[in-house]
């Protein structure tokens, strides 16, 4: 399915992972990182570093309309600030893009796409399984679709899905497990308006750069099925998932980047130097008791992988009362 030396590529990149830990911590450049960014930011730190492992920084900023100017620096001084260092150069999946289209050309010539006019109207009213994300009801999966554009419009790239199960490693969430025709279905590769889809280069971006470990919040379970979903499709296994409980206020709602009070400019506006900030992220996840104070580096030797992985299992556990 793939050029040959692109598949080497993967092949070899993949094959790298049984060598050593190497997990990301990929913010888009939308605005700056709140606590809940923050504190995944420290978890994935803490992770590599207590495995002895590399931890890369991905700047997911191929979404151009929603990038904000001046963010990508704001997001790298906070993690310096916090002293969370990061292994090699910062990566930008704005200059990847010739990877992903060989892979999206590479899958379009295997047959393994279709085109799909549904329009987000046609779609708004297609109901999620068991709570989880829309599934795709297939309405362009048989009919005769062009590829070119329409009426102006060009159509969407949708993953065929074959029928069967789609399984990952999970370490602290539900089970990694999702049929794929039921419960995730024909996954958009490439949107209607020409940008590519998430689903498609976080998937090539796991496998290329060799990483063991994702750990990122429980909002992102779901979409784990149509990024594995991908990475099948191109014949490769999925790296090992953690998804972290969300941080969230005092109404219980999410934190957003919308919110400025919950990012870090609004935690030194309360009077919280870096050591701060460092105990009270650790607090949440039960790795120290609330009020401590110290720097990501004290944190770190106090720790060790069978505590961290304890606490990270004991705050990803459903309370009693849920």
């Amino acid at each position: 399915m793939l050029p040959v030396r692109l598949r080497a590529a993967l092949q070899q990149a993949v094959e790298r992972r049984p060598r050593g830990y190497r997990g990301r911590f990929a913010p888009s450049p939308t605005g700056a990182l709140h606590r809940g960014n923050l504190r995944t930011a420290l978890l994935a730190w803490l992770d590599a570093r207590l495995a002895g492992g590399e931890l890369l920084l991905r700047i997911d900023d191929l979404d151009t309309p929603r990038n904000r100017p001046g963010a990508e620096l704001a997001i790298q001084a906070d993690l310096r600030w916090l002293g969370l260092d990061w292994d090699g150069p910062v990566l930008r999946q704005s200059t990847r893009r010739g990877l992903y289209a060989s892979v999206l050309s590479a899958l379009r010539r295997a047959g393994a796409l279709y085109p799909c006019r549904c329009s987000r109207r046609m779609l708004a009213d297609v109901s999620a399984p068991h709570g989880g994300m829309p599934v795709y009801p297939g309405f362009c999966r048989r009919r005769r679709v062009g590829w070119g554009p329409e009426a102006g419009r060009l159509p969407s790239w949708r993953l065929r899905l074959p029928e069967g199960p789609l399984r990952w490693q999970e370490r602290l969430a539900a089970p990694g497990v999702l049929d794929g025709p039921e419960e995730v279905g024909d996954v958009v590769l490439r949107r209607a308006d020409g940008f590519l889809a998430y689903h498609l280069v976080t998937a090539v971006d796991e496998l290329s750069l060799g990483i063991t470990d994702v750990l990122r919040g429980e909002d992102l379970w779901w979409s784990t099925g149509a990024q594995v979903a991908v990475m099948a499709a191109l014949g490769m296994p999925p790296p090992r998932y953690g998804h972290l409980p969300l941080w969230r206020d005092a109404a219980g709602r999410r934190l957003s980047k919308r919110e400025a009070g919950e990012g870090l400019a609004g935690l030194r506006q309360r009077g919280l130097d870096a050591a701060g900030v460092i105990g009270a992220l650790a607090a949440s996840a039960g790795l120290v008791p609330p009020g401590s104070r110290l720097s990501a580096a004290e944190l770190l030797q106090e720790l060790t992988p069978q505590r961290f992985a304890d606490c990270l299992k004991a705050a990803a556990a459903p309370s009693p009362q849920a």
